[in-house]
């Protein structure tokens, strides 16, 4: 449930380091979880309210140049 950009970058993992805390930490699941609870947009940018949504971020690649511009021109 997520574009083919996010989902290239996604690739079998299933969990990743939060930048924040180093810790592992799984990757936001659509089928179980709240877009709402985890995310957050500051204009353009997502951003993770927290380690599942920040380490989802970060291992999907969510802030690229091209999904910032994709998202700028909506």
């Amino acid at each position: 449930m997520s574009c083919i950009h996010c989902n290239l970058h996604k690739g079998p993992n299933l969990a990743g380091i939060d930048p924040l805390t180093g810790a592992v930490t799984v990757l936001f699941n659509p089928r179980t979880q709240n877009w709402d609870d985890h995310f957050g947009l500051a204009v353009v940018f997502i951003f993770g309210k927290t380690a599942v949504g920040r380490t989802t971020v970060a291992v999907l690649n969510m802030n690229s140049d091209e999904q910032v511009e994709l998202r700028a021109e909506s």
